[in-house]
């Protein structure tokens, strides 16, 4: 009998169905390049993806995915700050964000890292005079993740895009048969899983509760957001042979 899959299945389903398909299996070591590993890529993918458009500082829900997941103790993310080249706002930018072709716009580059992990690479545009001077300050120097630093202003996050960077799985998964051995990937295939730099990608303005918009991010999220053992259950327990002792 074929099954097909939907494309619209929720993270919650994908998981189950990773689960299912994963019991009475060994559990592999590692991130092995097979079809439920894959689908349980995408199900990750897909719930970080949800958990980052449903809250509004990112800083924030990647100290929670951090914890969630042991990446790092403590669960605690910093901004590691980029020095490189000022990057000025486009027209489009300062359309966003509300302000005159001459009012300052501060651009700031960081690598939000759990312990040895760089989960998110962000690019950040932001109106100083909108911010306290406080703020600005520690911007400036120090290597505080913007979102914790503005936490005060109550501020709150408009999504502009959200794209998947890489899918695990290729286009048309959902139609193959349950007997199809064809590879998933036109990469070598050595058995393990090969998850690209860069996974997802969202842009987004952050404004004040007013509406106010005080800063366009742009956040590329990386493999380092899966650097934590593939999730499986248990193997199965072996049963131990039975001998006869000598009386």
């Amino acid at each position: 009998m074929r099954l097909i899959f939907r494309t619209a299945l929720t993270p919650l389903a994908l998981l189950l169905l990773a689960t299912l398909a994963r019991a009475g299996s060994p559990a592999p070591a590692s991130w092995r390049d097979d079809y439920v590993t894959r689908l349980e890529a995408l199900a990750l993918l897909q719930t970080l993806n949800v958990e980052l458009l449903s809250n509004d500082s990112a800083t924030l829900t990647l100290d929670r995915w951090c914890a969630t997941h042991a990446l790092a103790s403590p669960a605690r993310i910093i901004a590691e700050r980029v020095t490189s080249a000022d990057e000025p706002p486009t027209p489009e930018q300062r359309q966003l964000l509300r302000v005159s072709a001459t009012e300052p716009v501060r651009f700031r580059r960081v690598r939000l890292k759990c312990g040895d992990h760089v989960l998110s690479e962000a690019q950040n545009w932001y109106v100083p005079s909108r911010l306290t001077p406080e703020m600005n300050a520690t911007l400036d120097t120090t290597d505080t993740a913007f979102g914790r630093v503005v936490k005060p202003l109550d501020f709150r996050r408009r999504t502009l895009s959200a794209k998947l960077l890489w899918s695990p799985l290729p286009d048309g998964w959902e139609m193959r048969a349950a007997n199809d051995n064809t590879p998933l990937s036109a990469a070598p295939a050595n058995g393990t899983l090969q998850i690209p730099h860069e996974v997802l990608q969202h842009r987004a303005i952050l404004t004040l509760p007013n509406g106010t918009p005080i800063s366009q991010v742009t956040e590329t999220y990386t493999a380092d957001t899966l650097a934590f053992p593939d999730p499986q259950p248990p193997p199965p327990a072996t049963a131990q042979p039975h001998t006869e002792r000598a009386e």
